[in-house]
């Protein structure tokens, strides 16, 4: 002889509550993905998420030139007459946003808007004078002093 342990609506609720469980849990073991940075050049455009992010809060100083200095996972062609356009999502331009050029800050003061142009010979210039023929561009986003996001682009010369 067998018994209903549950009745066909007890069932139900159970799997119900079983398959919202497993969701849950599924969900909170995905990561929130970053905001997006993109630059373009002519028709070519590539986009990334952040190399280095703490959901807005400010990366720890220890960290930020081992980020400054990772290798980007997008490369573009730039030719020195190319215009760069840089654009940010508008969570990034809220705080404020500067270029790095291999690992060094190139603006003092932040841009706040989503979208900037600059031109492509401004990327090729070294330190001693000789033109390089390729340039690590990071997009650091910044919150006063603290800089709280990277994104990271290789610039080949065309």
């Amino acid at each position: 002889m067998t018994v209903a342990f549950f009745s066909g609506k007890g069932r139900r609720i159970g799997v119900a509550l079983g398959a919202v469980s497993a969701g849950l849990l599924v969900l909170s073991a995905c990561d929130k993905p970053t905001p997006l940075a993109t630059v373009t050049v002519g028709s070519d455009s590539v986009q990334t998420e952040a190399a280095c992010y703490n959901d807005g809060k400010a990366i720890k100083e220890s960290l930020i030139q081992d980020c400054l200095n990772k290798k980007a996972e997008h490369t573009i062609k730039v030719s020195m007459d190319d215009k760069v356009r840089f654009g940010v999502e508008p969570e990034i331009a809220d705080h404020g946003w500067t270029l790095f050029i291999n690992g060094q800050q190139a603006e003092q003061e932040p841009f706040t808007k989503t979208y900037r142009t600059i031109p492509g010979s401004a990327f090729f210039a070294s330190q001693t004078g000789e033109p390089a023929d390729k340039t690590n561009i990071s997009i650091v986003e910044t919150r006063g002093k603290k800089l709280t996001g990277i994104w990271q682009f290789e610039f080949k010369k065309d």
